[in-house]
């Protein structure tokens, strides 16, 4: 279900609609949850939930602080590129959905500039505002997402973040000399 509502929206479904895509029976998507409402902000739900821990898998596995920034920054890229315009969309539109992924986003802001401490600290990275990087980041991620970059840069959302993982990671670079 949460690959669907990825390639396509939610908003659109109904549940009959739901059901004959997903080849299942209106009661197993009521198993899910109680509405229609509430299958879709458990797909929401679920797909950061997944996202989330797949990227501090990732980021567990690399032992360099600057490293582990970089693949952060990679791997949510990755993880949000499934997500088509609809989808987008869709969150916007359902207040309930849009709560998920704001609280997602910040959360991703506080992960960052705690990835960005520990870089510091390591001496990986040169001494910045960890907190305003995190927030600085979420905002780019946030103008990816919506469009707003590519309609200023005519960027796809995998150069985008890339060219985001490249400033950051060029920013933070220690002084040499």
């Amino acid at each position: 279900m949460t690959e669907l509502f990825l390639a396509e929206g939610f908003l659109q479904f109904g549940i009959g609609d739901l059901a004959a895509r997903l080849r299942c029976s209106r009661s197993t998507l009521y198993l899910v949850a109680s509405s229609k409402e509430q299958i879709f902000l458990a797909a929401v739900r679920h797909f950061f939930r997944r996202a989330t821990t797949r990227i501090e898998t990732l980021v567990a596995n690399d032992p360099s602080p600057r490293s582990r920034l970089s693949t952060y920054l990679n791997a949510v890229a990755a993880e949000l590129a499934p997500a088509s315009e609809g989808f987008y969309s869709d969150v916007a539109a359902f207040a309930p959905a849009n709560e998920v992924y704001e609280e997602n986003t910040m959360r991703a802001a506080a992960r960052v500039g705690e990835l960005v401490k520990e870089g510091i600290d390591a001496g990986e990275l040169r001494a910045a505002s960890a907190a305003f990087v995190g927030v600085a980041v979420a905002e780019v991620m946030k103008a990816i997402q919506d469009g707003r970059v590519d309609a200023a840069a005519n960027m796809s959302d995998s150069d985008a973040y890339q060219a985001l993982t490249d400033l950051v990671i060029n920013g933070l670079r220690p002084h040499e000399g």
